[in-house]
């Protein structure tokens, strides 16, 4: 796991370039402390930044060079199928002499690097892994960089009249002196209703962020897009196989998926709540590693909030080496500092991600497994269930809009809650259908909420176009959600604050359950099997009798800190120092958000710590970023 920069321009000298270039990297350091490397041309600059998880010599320092040198790579991230494909290029040919690949490394670099001089851009289909590159043609003079499938690893860029600038981070770009970069203003509305920015957007004016599935070709100051893998391709409906039959090709698929994302050279450990995901894949490393495996978990004096007995239960069963990290609101508050420097793209989660990553890097862990991704492939979230509830309800949309609009606004006037404000606005919309209901279930405020901070006409424009190209297919509405949560909260949430946490204390993790072979066929399964009465059953079932029952039938809590308890008491100086100065920005309404922070403060329950602390992160990381506004 590594991090990567480039600038590829005709505006700027060879040695201008290189300072750039060299200033990306340090920048970028955190991600990489094992090598710093850089390559220039007259045309483009490469940088790396390593951290050494597979072949820990220096024959894997980068850039890297094909053994004709006339290709360069710099990469990041992991292909877990690279020694079958380094037999497949040492068995046939390639390139213009028609000669086999003689690799001179172990790495998976080198194999990437070879699939690509084999296939070009084709070579991407043969991939599995979490990856992003960058590949530079000496001869031809082009630019070829590619993101994973799913989106594991992320790659930002820039492209301009100035040239082409990419990297791992948004923060090498902004600070590169290339150009002066502002605030987005356009992506506020988003990042206040979804505590984020969905790709290709990001906070920052002209800096997008590379697609899952998809790559970037640059040549003769033109960059042409392209994509490779989408899930919303999905068509394929599995009914030839039985329950028993499903359950055993999904245990398969997952326990296979656990044992590729073990081969490193480096000690290892996994990230355990004690919930069903984090358990089954502890579980699954217990019988697939001869090594004993370190867990890792956060425990809290509020014993509410705190998961750990469920952790130390699971330990106890496959005889770990445990580590429970106890936290106190002083602790997180000393940490918090660093761990919102840490952060390259404002978010409303990841401080948690920070303080347990930090841990397990102090253990000796360089590289840790984690369950992100389980409660959306299995119909995890409450979500699922309120899709499900209301494609019972297309009745509905037969009612005259006048008439759903009064039973809106009487039920919001009734419950007074978060969600009789969603439904308000859910039964006052022109026609009610997965397209439209979706981005409002998973959105922190309603229009109308927002409208009172912030003006956006259409702060759904960016998700609801995300969504609009999920497929529907009979039976399986649970799959048209499970690609729409992948799409949006796992890719811009999750998935980022994962890398930009752990990466920023140079930790390696890994996700089993973002296998895409895994992700399709659980998509091929119907909403029978899936959901039948209780989330999550075909996951619970295909485990077998691995996890006790004392974890399968737990109440969920999830991965959370006691954030409410926090930003009225530690945390509220801080937070009402940040909300003041949000609130004087003139693309906001003042007493909007000042009233908004005040409900808080008078525990108003349509107010909940996190309608708040996104705004708190997003005043303080344009500060420390100093960006335009």
């Amino acid at each position: 796991m590594c991090g990567i920069n480039g600038f590829i321009s005709n505006s700027f000298t060879a040695e201008q370039k290189k300072e750039i270039v060299q200033k990306m990297n340090l920048t970028l350091s955190h991600r990489g402390p094992d090598n710093d490397g850089i390559w220039t041309d007259d045309i483009i600059a490469l940088g790396h930044r390593r951290l050494s998880i597979i072949d820990l010599s220096t024959d894997g320092n980068q850039p890297f060079f094909s053994t004709d040198k006339r290709y360069v790579i710099v990469y990041n991230g992991e292909l877990y199928n690279y020694k079958e494909l380094k037999l497949e290029l040492q068995r046939s040919s390639q390139g213009s002499n028609n000669l086999p690949y003689f690799f001179k490394t172990n790495t998976d670099t080198e194999v990437v690097l070879a699939a690509f001089i084999r296939y070009g851009t084709k070579c991407l289909q043969l991939f599995n892994g979490m990856y992003a590159f960058a590949i530079y043609d000496t001869l031809e003079k082009k630019l070829t960089i590619a993101r994973d499938r799913l989106g594991v690893k992320p790659l930002y860029y820039y492209y301009g009249d100035d040239g082409f600038l990419f990297s791992s981070e948004i923060r090498p770009i902004i600070h590169s002196n290339v150009r002066t970069f502002s605030l987005n203003k356009e992506v506020l509305g988003e990042y206040a209703m979804y505590q984020t920015v969905f790709a290709p957007n990001t906070i920052v004016k002209s800096v997008k962020m590379l697609l899952p599935g998809n790559y970037i070709e640059y040549q003769n100051n033109t960059a042409t897009l392209a994509e490779y893998y989408s899930l919303n391709n999905f068509s394929k409906s599995i009914t030839d196989i039985s329950y028993a039959e499903t359950c055993n090709k999904v245990n398969e698929l997952l326990t296979q998926s656990v044992h590729q994302r073990l081969v490193a050279d480096v000690p290892f450990g996994a990230f355990l709540s004690g919930g069903i995901d984090s358990s089954a894949i502890v579980g699954l490393m217990s019988k697939v590693s001869t090594e004993k495996i370190q867990t890792f978990n956060i425990s809290f004096d509020e014993s509410e909030f705190s998961e750990s007995k469920y952790a130390k239960l699971i330990a106890q069963k496959f005889n770990t080496q445990h580590h429970e990290i106890k936290l106190t609101p002083q602790d997180f508050l000393n940490q918090l500092p660093e761990a919102l420097a840490a952060m390259d793209h404002p978010s409303g989660d990841g401080p948690n991600t920070y303080i347990v990553s930090k841990a397990t890097k102090h253990a000796g862990v360089t590289m840790a497994l984690s369950g992100i991704g389980g409660d959306e492939l299995f119909a995890g979230y409450d979500v699922f269930k309120r899709m499900v509830a209301l494609q019972k309800k297309s009745w509905l949309n037969a009612l005259p809009l006048f008439s759903r609009k009064i039973t809106g606004y009487a039920i919001q006037k009734r419950k007074k809650t978060i969600a009789g404000n969603k439904i308000e606005e859910l039964l006052g919309q022109q026609t009610i259908n997965f397209n439209s209901a979706y981005p409002l279930n998973r959105s922190t405020f309603t229009n109308k909420e927002l409208s009172s901070f912030l003006n956006d006409p259409n702060p759904y424009k960016n998700i609801s176009s995300i969504v609009s190209k999920v497929p529907q297919i009979k039976n399986h509405l649970l799959s048209s959600v499970s690609i729409s949560e992948i799409n949006t909260y796992l890719q811009n949430v999750l998935l980022r604050d994962a890398d930009q946490m752990s990466m920023a204390v140079a930790l390696e993790v890994r996700e089993p359950f973002l296998d895409y072979k895994l992700i399709e066929f659980v998509l091929g399964v119907g909403d029978d099997k899936k959901f039948p009465h209780t989330p999550k059953k075909l996951l619970i079932d295909s485990l077998g009798d691995l996890l006790p029952n004392e974890i399968v039938n737990r109440t969920k809590m999830g991965f959370t800190l006691p954030w409410q308890l926090w930003l009225k008491n530690d945390l509220r100086s801080f937070c009402e120092k940040n909300i003041t100065e949000l609130s004087n920005y003139d693309f906001y309404n003042k007493e909007g958000v000042l009233d908004l922070w005040n409900r808080f403060l008078k525990n108003d329950n349509t107010v909940t710590w996190s309608r708040i602390w996104h705004l708190v992160v997003l005043n303080n990381w344009i500060k420390e970023n100093k960006l335009s506004v």
